[in-house]
């Protein structure tokens, strides 16, 4: 069997990547690109329905509404012809694309700030974040998507690559959330999402000059090469610029997931307490502040003293610096930081011994009614002789008492009032019943029982 040598080989991969046979004339190509350009008439009806359908997908959250706005969006044409007149050094395309270009955006935000205007939901909704925190993935999603357009329609089969690039580069969404930031005066709404639409023009026009070039179309003006050259760096620089902000805010997204997941390590292998579960955890990091707050359910811990314990072992996840914030129950009063832990365990201490006092004093207060109760039971006799006297002269002595009775059978204890009574004469059945309610109403109980003495 022949083994193919390098050369070989080298031409049969070639062959897979070979355009020449696939590629529209250049003439025709850029017919497509300029038709492409205009804004006027049945285009900007459609770019502003398409505005409204992609505001009601991000007002409501749904995404298959957001993708059929992309697709019906006619948002690429300029873009793709700003980078087709720097390729090709034309000049007055360029100046048309730039304008229906801003044409376009201004129709965009206006149109999505009146509907959210008079909207009755302006709740920021995943989607509507998803296109405030652009990063350096959003170059590249720009970038390649530009690649595959102007290679779509530089070909001869088109597919389904036109729609695909629409729905990947994302042109639409971002206009819309400038509308939403401007309606409600949200400035990172605006901020943001304006600038991820400025990288998704710049990548998509950068990769459609870079196309351009590869595919060796002719270059329109050969009169101005100094012109022609100053316009292409400050494409170049515009990109190069744009990519900065972007890769910081890469970053910052890879610092946040790299944190998150330290957090996620330190609770899952720390936290393992018996009879006492985390409820939550949150992670934040804003700047150089960095919190991990844990929310914990069951039987409560001294947490003074686990803070601490906690916070020496934060640097060995990486979490050096980081304030550590644990909440038992549901008060959140009992939140507590590494920072604040000497004024805690003083708290606490102050708590325990409020508390002490408070219990004694109820005691000293539960005590104090018992004997009262007792000393008038014991003086009540005295209180009420002068009244027997008159009343019920059959009385030579009477003591009042309670006594606890226990149930044989049941072993429930009752209380019972008992009135001592020593008669110096006989008293006949209605006085008995007179006296009895007497004791009773004089003694502010409805059960007494009269116990005759000798």
């Amino acid at each position: 069997m022949k083994i193919p040598d390098l050369k070989e080989l080298k031409n049969s991969l070639a062959g897979y990547f070979y355009l020449s046979t696939d590629l529209l004339p250049q003439e025709e190509a850029e017919n497509v690109i300029r038709e492409g350009v205009s804004f006027r008439g049945t285009n900007i009806i459609i770019l502003i329905i398409a505005i409204f359908i992609a505001s009601l997908g991000l007002n409501t959250n749904s995404t298959a509404v957001i993708i059929g706005a992309m697709l019906i969006s006619p948002l690429m044409g300029p873009i793709i012809g700003i980078g087709l007149a720097v390729g090709i050094q034309d000049f007055e395309l360029m100046k048309r694309s730039f304008r229906n270009l801003l044409a376009a955006a201004f129709f965009s935000i206006i149109t999505s700030c009146i509907y959210f205007l008079i909207s009755p939901v302006n709740e920021g909704h995943s989607e509507l974040l998803a296109r405030t925190s652009p990063t350096i993935y959003d170059v590249f999603i720009a970038f390649f998507g530009g690649s595959a357009g102007i290679l779509a329609i530089a070909s001869k089969v088109k597919g389904n690559v036109i729609p695909g690039v629409a729905i990947a580069t994302a042109l639409m969404p971002p206009l819309c959330t400038v509308g939403y930031g401007l309606a409600t005066f949200q400035m990172t709404y605006f901020l943001g999402a304006l600038f991820l639409f400025f990288i998704n023009s710049v990548f998509i026009a950068c990769a459609t000059t870079i196309g351009v070039k590869l595919m060796k179309y002719h270059v329109k003006d050969f009169s101005n090469p100094q012109r022609a050259k100053r316009v292409r760096n400050l494409v170049y620089t515009i990109a190069i610029l744009t990519m900065i902000p972007a890769g910081y805010l890469t970053w910052r997204v890879f610092q946040q997931s790299a944190f998150n997941a330290n957090c996620e390590k330190f609770v899952e292998q720390q936290f393992n307490f018996d009879g006492t579960q985390v409820l939550h955890s949150s992670a934040v990091m804003k700047g150089n502040n960095k919190t991990l707050t844990v929310s914990l359910i069951g039987k409560v811990l001294p947490q003074d003293s686990l803070v601490l314990a906690l916070t020496d072992k934060l640097p060995d996840y990486n979490l050096g610096g980081t304030r550590l914030k644990i909440i038992q129950g549901d008060n959140p009063e009992n939140m507590f930081d590494a920072n604040q832990a000497t004024s805690t365990m003083l708290r606490d201490m102050y708590q325990v011994t409020q508390n002490t006092i408070n219990s004694q004093r109820e005691t000293i207060d539960s005590l104090r009614a018992i004997n009262a109760d007792i000393c008038r039971n014991d003086t009540m006799g005295a209180t009420i002789s002068p009244e027997l006297k008159v009343l019920f002269p059959e009385v030579a002595d009477i003591a009042v008492t309670r006594a606890i009775v226990s149930n044989v059978d049941t072993r429930r204890l009752d209380t019972l009032n008992i009135a001592l009574v020593r008669y110096s004469k006989t008293m006949n059945k209605a006085q008995s019943d007179k006296f009895l309610k007497y004791l009773e109403a004089r003694l502010s109980t409805k059960s007494i029982k009269i116990v005759p003495t000798d």
